[in-house]
């Protein structure tokens, strides 16, 4: 402890910052990092009053070939010029060239080999090669004539007849073929499961039409190759699709069935009809209608046929092994039907979750975003373990196959269904560029799932979305990160990258450094300007700040733009106390000092080894000074302190009595990151206070920092971060004095034994029970 002079304590507390360094870039705005405003996108992050954008429609027909597993299709599409731009061709989306053996994705997928490797392995790397692209047979104008055009691997541009000018339309058409991947062998984002029991299969089908590219006020075309990580930039258009199966099929697709009187029996109509009333799913095609179709197989067809409005895109599964179920949702007001699409291996996980799972989600995000605007929401089972398209989406996770699960399985499918479907909102109507920012769907809807999944149920198990759970990818080494503002198909470690941190970084701003009633403002303020239109990073940026007054750019820079980590230690502390001058006071405190210091250990010894010194034999030695106490009060110091204390006011006066504690504590940046500083004090009654100081505290200095902490109670330790809200990286510097960070090492067996999951060894106890209660009976 420390005694500040009178007129320090009084006067030079409130002074600067202790090295005033020129100013860092992580507190420069971000300027030449975001686009200059302009009449389309303004500098407040709102859609401009010029703000434009491109319409494509689509009457699509297209029928699935169940023994050869392959479609055959027909599209017409309207592409409406809403740019203020003259245009000679337009650019197509052949997304399924992906499955091309020659494509650009399988000429540059990077590998190993190993002196030891595993059959699999080698399997997978000489397995015939799957010829899955686009056959397109035919590209013609409305009235069927050829129109040039030139194939550029996933891109199609068509030459048009004449140029396209500003509110003009053209028609187009074009025909096609493609063989389906068998999704749980060659992956992708749809494809087909085969269930040899039955001898049955079930479709996801997506990416499974030629899609209009975007063009846009920021890239002009969006024709950047698809190469599997970056997903989609399409347009937004009305649908007509008529999809062919066999007579036995259920076909779940985008938007709403028309002709629900030609594939639905009178039984399964009514029970939709009683669906679209109730609050509890209702089973439209059960499980033993189901189960009965497996077994033969229809020879005829039927022709379901969709129609959806203002979408960005279509997709569809097909499958004879559907139960669908389905509930009534009200959104705002508005009957939204969420439903079901599984086959009878899902139950009784997906009766029991999955339609509640939807309903949820519409509920939660429309509240803290937009009015969810569509008429379905879908969650379709199968191969693909998580996609998303508009009003429905496919999910993984199904149960042992004799019915039970484990929690992680429970859960894994609650959070996929939520994310999933929570994905309507982020891309599919807040329109964002996927193929060039991952972050901007996959982060936004992350942190959105996050929040929809802690309103399931208390203390749910999200993986993502705490500050704590992103350390591990936040301490990783350099060279394995990049920063969250990077091309989509150049991420590394895509899930903690393009989810984790971002999801976590909302979350940060939410609950540290805006809080949470101006974050959720700008977050809606956001999703209100940018439903159904194109957004860019800087459009989210620049209405986050604009909708709730903060100047963030700071964070941008430092969260998006950067691998910085945050890592800040607590590096000292030093505690003074006022000097009151009266010498009474403060000569007793000094004595009391100076009699509980530590005796050294040659004093220790000496008042053993030395039995008398030499003035204590020779008293005669002694002069005034072997009886002085420099301690003891006199009346010339009383004098002083009187004096002294006749200049002061009355405000004065009172600090000089109030018995304050200072505390100087100073803080080190080792990572690199600036955040807000949470700090804990401990008092010595036991009495906590926590205060939150904003990151501009290191906007001088931003390494090396000093605060000091005025308190009348004595604080016995400091602790920075206590409640894990920054993802400090080293905890084990946050406090003072130094407590030791727990951290835990696993132990575990080379080789596992698949162990039954907690229902099986419920179940496997109870039948041991029943038998033993039988046995005694008889």
């Amino acid at each position: 402890m420390r005694n500040l002079l009178a007129g320090l304590a009084l006067m030079g507390l409130a002074a600067g910052p202790l090295t005033a360094l020129a100013q860092d870039t992580k507190f420069a705005q971000l300027g030449q990092e975001l686009p200059t405003p302009n009449t389309y996108r303004t500098a407040s992050g709102a859609p401009g009053h010029q703000y434009w954008q491109q319409q494509a429609d689509y009457n699509i027909k297209v029928e699935l070939d169940d023994k050869n597993q392959s479609l055959t299709g027909s599209e017409t599409i309207t592409y409406t010029n809403n740019s203020p731009d003259v245009l000679s061709y337009l650019w197509v989306q052949l997304d399924q060239n992906i499955f091309e053996p020659n494509s650009m994705s399988n000429l540059t997928k990077t590998g190993e080999l190993k002196d030891k490797m595993t059959l699999q392995a080698v399997e997978y790397l000489t397995r015939e090669e799957f010829d899955g692209g686009f056959k397109i047979s035919k590209v013609t104008d409305r009235g069927g004539k050829a129109l040039q055009h030139t194939i550029n691997n996933t891109m199609m541009r068509i030459d048009l007849p004449a140029p396209l000018k500003p509110n003009q339309s053209f028609t187009f058409n074009v025909d096609w073929k493609n063989n389906i991947n068998n999704q749980k062998t060659l992956g992708g984002r749809s494809g087909y499961e085969y269930f040899p029991k039955d001898d049955n299969y079930l479709y996801e089908i997506a990416q499974w039409f030629p899609r209009m590219a975007v063009y846009d006020d920021v890239n002009g075309w969006q024709h950047k190759q698809f190469l599997g990580s970056g997903e989609f930039a399409l347009p937004f258009g009305d649908y007509k699709v008529s999809i062919t199966v066999p007579a036995d099929h259920v076909v779940a697709g985008t938007g709403e069935l028309q002709n629900a009187s030609q594939v639905l029996s009178s039984t399964q109509q009514k029970r939709w009809a009683e669906a679209a009333k109730s609050e509890k799913p209702v089973v439209i095609v059960t499980q033993e209608e189901a189960t009965n179709a497996e077994k033969t197989k229809a020879t005829d067809k039927k022709t379901w046929v969709y129609t959806a409005k203002n979408v960005r895109d279509f997709a569809w599964a097909s499958s004879r092994k559907f139960i669908w179920d389905a509930m009534n949702v009200n959104v705002g007001g508005k009957k939204v039907l969420a439903m079901s699409y599984y086959p009878k291996e899902a139950n009784p996980l997906w009766g029991q979750y999955s339609t509640e799972a939807v309903g949820h989600t519409l509920r939660t995000y429309s509240k803290r975003t937009i009015d969810y605007p569509y008429p379905v929401a879908i969650s379709v089972h199968g191969p693909v373990g998580g996609m998303e398209y508009p009003m429905l989406s496919f999910n993984g996770y199904r149960p042992e196959e004799d019915g039970t699960y484990t929690d992680r399985t429970k859960y894994g499918l609650i959070s996929v269904i939520i994310h999933e479907v929570g994905h309507n909102f982020f891309p599919m109507i807040i329109n964002s560029d996927e193929r060039q920012w991952t972050w901007m769907d996959e982060g936004l809807n992350t942190f959105m799932q996050y929040l929809s999944e802690q309103e399931w149920e208390r203390n749910y198990p999200s993986r993502r979305g705490e500050p704590k759970d992103i350390v591990e990818y936040m301490k990783s080494a350099k060279n394995t990160q990049v920063p969250i503002m990077t091309n989509s198909e150049s991420v590394l470690q895509f899930g903690p990258n393009a989810y984790g941190k971002p999801a976590t970084g909302l979350n940060i701003l939410r609950e540290t450094i805006m809080g949470r009633e101006l974050f959720d403002y700008a977050f809606k303020e956001y999703a209100t300007r940018w439903a159904f239109k194109h957004p860019m990073p800087a459009d989210f940026f620049r209405t986050m700040e604009d909708a709730s007054g903060v100047d963030l750019d700071w964070f941008w820079r430092g969260w998006f733009y950067t691998t910085d980590h945050t890592d800040i230690a607590l590096t000292d502390v030093k505690w003074y106390t006022v000097d009151s001058q009266n010498p009474e006071l403060v000569n007793a405190q000094r004595r009391e000092q100076l009699n509980s210091e530590p005796k050294t250990l040659s004093q220790q010894r000496n008042l053993q080894d030395i039995s008398k010194t030499l003035v204590e034999r020779k008293p005669e030695l002694k002069d005034f000074y072997n009886s002085y106490d420099p301690l003891a009060t006199t009346a010339a110091d009383q004098q002083r302190y009187q004096s002294f204390v006749k200049n002061l006011s009355a405000e004065q006066k009172k600090t000089l009595e109030a018995g304050l504690n200072f505390y100087e504590v100073g803080f080190r940046n080792e990572g690199g990151l600036v955040m807000p500083l949470v700090v804990k004090m401990t008092y010595e009654d036991g009495a906590e206070e926590v205060v939150n100081i904003p990151a501009e505290i290191w906007r001088y200095n931003n390494d090396e920092i000093t605060k000091v902490f005025v308190t009348e109670k004595p604080v016995v330790s400091f602790a920075l971060d206590p409640y894990l809200q920054t993802a400090d990286t080293d905890l084990s510097d946050n406090s003072y004095p130094r407590q030791l960070a727990p951290s835990r090492f696993e132990l575990y067996q080379q080789q596992r034994q698949q162990q039954p999951n907690p229902m099986q060894q419920q179940r496997s106890t109870s039948r041991t029970s029943g038998s033993g209660a039988g046995s005694s009976a008889q």
